[in-house]
């Protein structure tokens, strides 16, 4: 929390309050405006982009998507709920499909007015203590800057965006790029080609290098629990059915399936997983091991230098190669704000239920939360929580209160008794039951409904 005495705001500067500040205007963004709207909450929002849609529209400046990209989970488990994607669209849409799907979203909710497009925002700063207002200077696209307050700040620019860069010993004399910089397969082609990273994207851009480098290896640290898209002619993720098992038991039905359907990948050379099946996310792509059986990839173990265009492995062996593409990750960036303000701690502010600051009531972070099968529904529920929040707070509501005293009393973040591993990706790791019943509950209870 700033402890500053209120600043003086300078002449030129526009005063925007009751708006709120609603920063992004990916699917978290859109979220958050259609329940601003729906709530009657005043606010202005501002997109680096020229439209809505965030990291799903390639040509964005943010962006850090790739052609061939598509969803890792189908679009029944992962659409807004009272805006379901159209028959037509594949079960496992394309980031062109899902672009579109965003398109239609602010269409349908009157969401573009609301913003201004081409506005980078460069600092937000507290007035004082909570409720004083916020200053926000932004960038429009001709460069010139101006500054605005308002009652609050609503911070949506997604998690995906900051690529998380590894330092590696020596030099390498090829082509070294991180998967954020990666559009186009043919970038691969009569390359010899090392993927280092197995996680979702490092996977799915491992097929590509495939089919159209001379090679492709990859760089293992860790192993990883392979999920294939379709179980039984059903997309994968559609299979739980109603029946809530106890986490001992999916484990062990779950993880039938898996040796059922990918069988054992440390027979293509995959480390053995070090931890429980769902204390890191799941790696949806079985094509991986399909060309791993086929002698398509080679798997190697983690990098220890480089040398020119050979790359030596902590196992002593090591390989000559032309392009090095680094699949390890992203990291949360919120550069126009302090991030002590954002309570952070390790790698990741510490809010409750990974939204609400413990003492102030004018700043949220959205979006800032993973589940396996949260889907965007999980995170407009989240919207929507925060939505009804500021209106609750507005009219002095018992349920405001109970839930500002309760996210300032202290708190855990909701793994459900999960123990995530120690990674920067799983330090807003949520369990997606114990979090949906929390942000629901709260939902209820701001409306006025009992629990």
């Amino acid at each position: 929390m700033d402890t500053r005495s209120p600043t003086a705001v300078p002449a030129e500067t526009t005063d925007m309050r009751p708006h709120y500040a609603l920063i992004g205007a990916g699917p978290m963004g859109l979220a958050m405006a259609k329940t601003l709207l729906e709530q009657g909450i005043p606010f202005q929002g501002f997109e680096l982009h020229s439209d809505v849609g965030g990291l799903w529209d390639i040509d964005g400046p943010k962006s850090t998507m790739y052609e061939t990209a598509h969803l890792i989970s189908s679009k029944t488990m992962t659409e807004f709920a009272d805006f379901p994607m159209e028959a037509h669209v594949a079960e496992y849409p394309s980031h062109r499909e899902l672009k579109t799907y965003f398109q239609k979203f602010a269409d349908r909710y009157g969401i573009r007015e609301h913003y201004l497009f081409g506005a980078e925002v460069i600092s937000a700063e507290p007035l004082g203590a909570s409720g004083e207002g916020w200053r926000v200077t932004w960038r429009d696209g001709a460069g010139a800057e101006h500054t605005e307050v308002f009652a609050g700040l609503l911070i949506a620019n997604g998690t995906l965006s900051e690529p998380n860069m590894p330092t590696f010993k020596g030099s390498f004399a090829g082509e070294l790029i991180h998967s954020s910089a990666y559009r186009d397969p043919r970038i691969f082609t009569d390359k010899r080609v090392l993927i280092v990273g197995a996680g979702n994207s490092g996977c799915d851009i491992a097929v590509d290098a495939i089919h159209h480098g001379k090679s492709c290896d990859i760089s293992v640290r860790r192993g990883y629990y392979f999920v294939p898209k379709y179980v039984f002619g059903r997309p994968a993720d559609t299979m739980g059915g109603k029946i809530k098992l106890p986490m001992w038991l999916k484990r062990r039905v779950d993880g039938m399936i898996l040796k059922w359907f990918t069988g054992d990948p440390s027979k293509y050379g995959f480390p053995k997983p070090d931890y429980a099946l769902y204390e890191s996310h799941p790696v949806v792509n079985s094509l991986i091991l399909f060309h791993a059986g086929h002698g398509d990839i080679r798997v190697r173990p983690d990098i220890d230098r480089f040398d020119g265009h050979t790359v030596h492995f902590k196992d002593g062996t090591k390989a000559d190669y032309d392009l090095v593409l680094a699949a390890t990750g992203y990291r949360l960036h919120y550069p126009f704000i302090d991030k002590t303000l954002l309570n952070w701690q390790g790698h990741a502010p510490h809010l409750f239920l990974n939204c609400l600051h413990p003492l102030r009531d004018d700043l949220f972070v959205l979006g800032m939360v993973e589940a396996s099968g949260l889907g965007w529904q999980g995170r407009h529920e989240q919207a929507e929580m925060v939505a009804r929040y500021i209106s609750a707070l507005k009219q002095g509501t018992m349920a405001a209160k109970a839930l500002k005293q309760e996210k300032g009393a202290g708190f855990r973040r909701m793994t459900g008794g999960m123990n995530y591993i120690d990674l920067p990706r799983m330090a807003y790791y949520v369990d997606k039951a114990t979090y949906r019943t929390a942000v629901t509950s709260w939902i209820a209870a701001l409306k006025g409904k009992p629990e």
